[in-house]
């Protein structure tokens, strides 16, 4: 075989690897609508969780998204199973695949974060079944199913420090920080040398959040009812996501009266829509972030539905913020 024949078989088995992992697909009109769904705090037996099933119901007869992402602290009370069952019931009815991460509160129940995975694996629909660890990548296929047209990324923030001497929030660590590299940079290979637009998705925000959102003349479309609660250090997966060239836009919880949209640097840092009950802390408000990717674009619409069915706060990235 000549070098030439090899290198293009080469990037046609990669290119193929890329497909055959989980994967979603834009549909026939080029479309691909996300929901994320995050915040839910269900505590099994507590009827001040009802608000938050009803919420996801709404939203999902609203959006009919092509999938859904949770983004941490689904779960709150033991038997973390059937607060688990009943916040992907949902979802699972409607035969949607979804992805799932989880926060800080999840594992303080009965379940360890290794078992919450090993849980949520074996539920139907749940695209986290592969992975191999607790961050993956989703790759977005082309309308006709042949080739990787974006990713998405789902990576778990962690829960607490780990240093005795530094409390507060847990912070991507660094062999977590590699794996994207790596994957980024695999990708990319397999696209020809560039970038696929990209998404990630995970429960706390970067630093970098409180800077953006309190740079004077930056813009900042929502609402931000706190500071966002960051861990205490800088880690560096903001920086690798600059790097890497790949992701335009991160999506998180955490902070329950936070909904808004900034730009840092030319990624897009946003918020969900806080969708649980009255099991913990809220402004009344609740609904969802929906994000919807266009085949062969780069950049995203994004827009909240809330519980009561309106919308709000839409915008186009990059368009909408450009000087």
């Amino acid at each position: 075989m000549t070098k030439r024949l090899f290198c293009a078989a080469a990037l046609c088995m990669a290119g193929m690897l890329a497909v055959s992992a989980q994967s979603v697909r834009f549909n026939n009109e080029g479309k691909l609508k996300i929901v994320q769904f995050t915040d839910i705090h269900w505590r099994a037996g507590d009827p001040a969780t009802a608000d938050a099933a009803a919420n996801m119901n709404r939203v999902l007869d609203e959006e009919k998204p092509d999938l859904v992402v949770y983004t941490g602290d689904v779960t709150t009370a033991k038997p973390a199973t059937e607060g688990l069952d009943k916040a992907l019931e949902p979802v699972i009815s409607r035969g949607l695949p979804y992805a799932i991460t989880f926060g800080n509160h999840d594992d303080e129940q009965d379940l360890t974060r290794p078992q919450l995975y090993d849980y949520v694996k074996k539920k139907q629909g749940c695209l986290d079944a592969k992975a191999e660890g607790t961050d993956f990548a989703i790759s977005v296929t082309s309308s006709d199913g042949k080739q990787a047209k974006a990713v998405i990324y789902v990576m778990d923030s962690n829960a607490y420090s780990t240093i005795d001497s530094l409390k507060g929030y847990g912070w991507f660590r660094r062999d977590q920080i590699d794996w994207y590299a790596r994957k980024s940079a695999e990708l990319t290979a397999a696209n020809g040398g560039k970038p696929l637009p990209a998404l990630a998705f995970f429960h706390i925000p970067f630093p970098e959040y409180n800077e953006a959102s309190t740079a004077i003349g930056n813009p900042l479309v929502g609402q931000r009812g706190e500071q966002a609660c960051s861990p205490a250090i800088n880690s560096g997966m903001f920086a690798a996501m600059l790097e890497a060239g790949d992701v335009m836009g991160t999506f998180v919880g955490h902070d329950h009266v936070n909904n808004y949209v900034t730009p840092w640097h030319g990624i897009l840092l946003c918020y969900g829509q806080f969708t649980g009950g009255k099991t913990t802390y809220t402004d009344g408000k609740r609904g969802a972030r929906v994000i919807e990717l266009t085949e062969g674009r780069r950049g995203f619409r994004t827009w909240i539905r809330m519980s009561d069915g309106t919308v709000k706060n839409e915008v186009l990235w990059p368009e909408d913020f450009k000087n």
